[in-house]
């Protein structure tokens, strides 16, 4: 139980991570024209960009099929990032976004932080000038003085 436990912080953390990196160098670098559908206005419930989520999700499918069997360090692995997508979608889609109008926008604490870092990511438009590329790394003083 432990190590499932374990695996799955893992995959967490390494989406989180790699989120970050492929964030900041990839959809803010050579696939830009995919991600920038994310950074423009659209009536769409759609975006290109969610091919990405597509993707992400893809490899935790796979992952889970893999190691369903021996219930090894893949399937749990593939729990984290299933686990990190979840949230992604609560918390980006939802609540910040609110593509799904479930839930008011934050106005305190943790969630106001992370809302607020989100809008500050989209201050620009453009492929270069974003800032804080991840969900939960988010520098601290998108956490100071939430009540702004």
């Amino acid at each position: 139980m432990i190590e499932a436990i374990a695996f799955s912080i893992v995959g967490f953390v390494l989406m989180e991570l790699s989120g970050w990196a492929i964030h900041k160098y990839v959809m803010h670098g050579p696939l830009w024209n995919i991600h920038k559908t994310h950074h423009e206005h659209s009536e769409s419930f759609f975006e290109l960009n969610d091919l990405f989520s597509l993707l992400f999700g893809s490899i935790a499918v796979l992952l889970i099929f893999l190691g369903v069997g021996e219930l090894d360090y893949r399937f749990w692995i593939g729990i984290g990032i299933s686990t990190y997508g979840m949230l992604y979608f609560f918390l980006h889609d939802v609540l910040i976004h609110r593509r799904v109008k479930w839930l008011d926008r934050p106005r305190t604490g943790f969630l106001k932080g992370i809302f607020k870092a989100h809008q500050a990511h989209h201050h620009t438009r453009e492929k270069d000038g974003a800032v804080s590329f991840g969900l939960f790394l988010v520098p601290k003083k998108y956490f100071k003085d939430t009540e702004r």
